[in-house]
């Protein structure tokens, strides 16, 4: 196990770099044994401690100023048990490198998010989810976690075995112990066929209900300042595998989805009245596209335009109003807002903390580019978004409290007596999780 000093100076920032923390120390451990040892040591010097990821997080929900744990020498798979299928993997892993290994094992998860950087206990701890009428989050697809408690013991929950623990750990915030592995459902691979087209704001909301039950994977991006959209339709198809060819893939998805954005993004930043003409020719860049791949390579894209990014789920019944609430606010403000709003659905899960738990959900995602003012935007959007009942994405930007979210979750209380029998002495607290969960 090695013990560092953290990222440059001491100091770790997280990837929108509006987040940075300076941890006592830094802990790399190589085993299960040397995590719970360093959380037991951590104890003894009366030091909290929390556990980061590659730092996708918009929220603080990683900082710490006692010991950051760095889990990326707890990689790889452990096993895959084709009998059950499913897949036990080291909690940091990537998502890209597990997607990338099931492949060469002629396996898949059934659903992904949009991008793959993510270490696996990172993304399902704060609930990272794609799109899908039926395939929910990337937590909603575990079957089963190894976790190392306050105490330092090691805890294996699934529904059989500390089924109360499984319930609320798949998504646990760090708040009820550090996940060391994660056993995954799998199912053989499969392809499936995108639709990528634009769409008119107003077409796509007046059809939306009948987008959703026609396709297994829906989403779209509104471009504020306009009436456009760019839509994308995922299906599980036949074949034969059609991938985009590797030249036009380069140009749509890395020269103008990433390269000519920024440029963009430069430009809109630098002169903000501008904003609304790049936004009108953004819109139009991207022409209708039709490809056929296996499921990771369709599901996720390169986002290399850095961001700050707020995502609310509302019940899914209520995300046009929510959506024509948004445009409104936007058209009326005098906001000049340069990136997409994104927009994806989940089904209802039985997960505690769960944006979807307990209800079919839609979810609303605004961005500002990074080192951009997005306060004001931002507090705009959060005043819609609530007034709709709407749960923040535990791991981006929200000014939400324990007393707002025991009135959006059900369980709540669940969740919080579980850390109080869990955590006790409040191991692994930080401001983020006092300010959401309670002391």
């Amino acid at each position: 196990m090695s013990t560092a000093a953290s990222a440059k100076n001491g100091t770790w920032r997280n990837w929108g770099g509006n987040v940075a923390a300076r941890p006592a120390r830094e802990v790399t451990p190589a085993s299960v044994d040397e995590l719970a040892a360093a959380v037991r040591k951590a104890a003894e010097d009366g030091l909290k401690v929390k556990a980061v990821g590659t730092g996708h997080s918009f929220t603080s929900i990683a900082a710490t100023d006692g010991v950051l744990i760095r889990p990326h020498l707890l990689t790889g798979i452990r096993t895959i048990d084709r009998d059950s299928m499913t897949v036990t993997v080291e909690a940091g892993t990537p998502l890209k490198r597990l997607n990338m290994a099931l492949a060469r094992e002629g396996l898949s998860l059934t659903n992904m998010g949009d991008i793959m950087e993510q270490t696996v206990s990172g993304a399902t701890s704060t609930g990272t989810h794609g799109t899908g009428r039926e395939s929910g989050s990337i937590a909603a697809q575990i079957k089963g976690l190894e976790l190392v408690t306050a105490d330092g013991s090691v805890l294996s929950c699934s529904e059989k075995e500390n089924p109360e623990v499984f319930a609320a750990a798949r998504i646990g915030l760090g708040a009820l112990g550090v996940v060391t592995a994660i056993t995954f459902a799998v199912e053989p691979i499969f392809l499936l066929t995108a639709r990528e087209e634009p769409m008119s704001f107003d077409k796509v909301t007046s059809a939306f209900d009948e987008l959703w039950a026609e396709n297994e994977h829906f989403e779209f991006y509104w471009f504020p300042h306009t009436g456009s959209t760019n839509t994308k339709r995922n299906n599980r198809s036949a074949g034969p595998e059609k991938p985009v060819p590797q030249l036009q893939g380069w140009f749509e998805d890395e020269f103008l989805s990433n390269g000519v954005f920024q440029v963009a993004q430069w430009v809109g930043r630098a002169a903000p009245g501008t904003i609304p003409s790049i936004a009108r020719i953004s819109s139009k860049a991207l022409s209708s596209r039709t490809y056929t791949d296996i499921p990771y390579k369709v599901f996720t894209s390169p986002r290399r335009v850095r961001f700050v990014e707020m995502e609310y789920a509302v019940p899914r019944e209520a995300v046009v109003e929510t959506l024509q609430e948004l445009k409104t606010m936007v058209d009326r403000s005098g906001l000049r807002v340069s990136f997409p709003v994104e927009v994806r659905t989940a089904p209802a899960d039985d997960i505690t903390l769960s944006t979807a738990s307990g209800r079919d959900s839609a979810y609303i995602a605004v961005h500002m580019v990074k080192g951009t003012p997005y306060q004001a935007y931002f507090t705009a959007a959060e005043r819609i978004f609530t007034a709709h009942e709407g749960r923040p994405h535990w791991g981006k930007v929200h000014t939400r409290d324990a007393e707002y979210f025991a009135g959006v979750y059900p369980r709540f209380g669940e969740f919080t007596a579980l850390r109080d029998r869990l955590d006790p002495d409040r191991r692994f607290q930080n401001d983020y999780l006092r300010r959401v969960l309670g002391a």
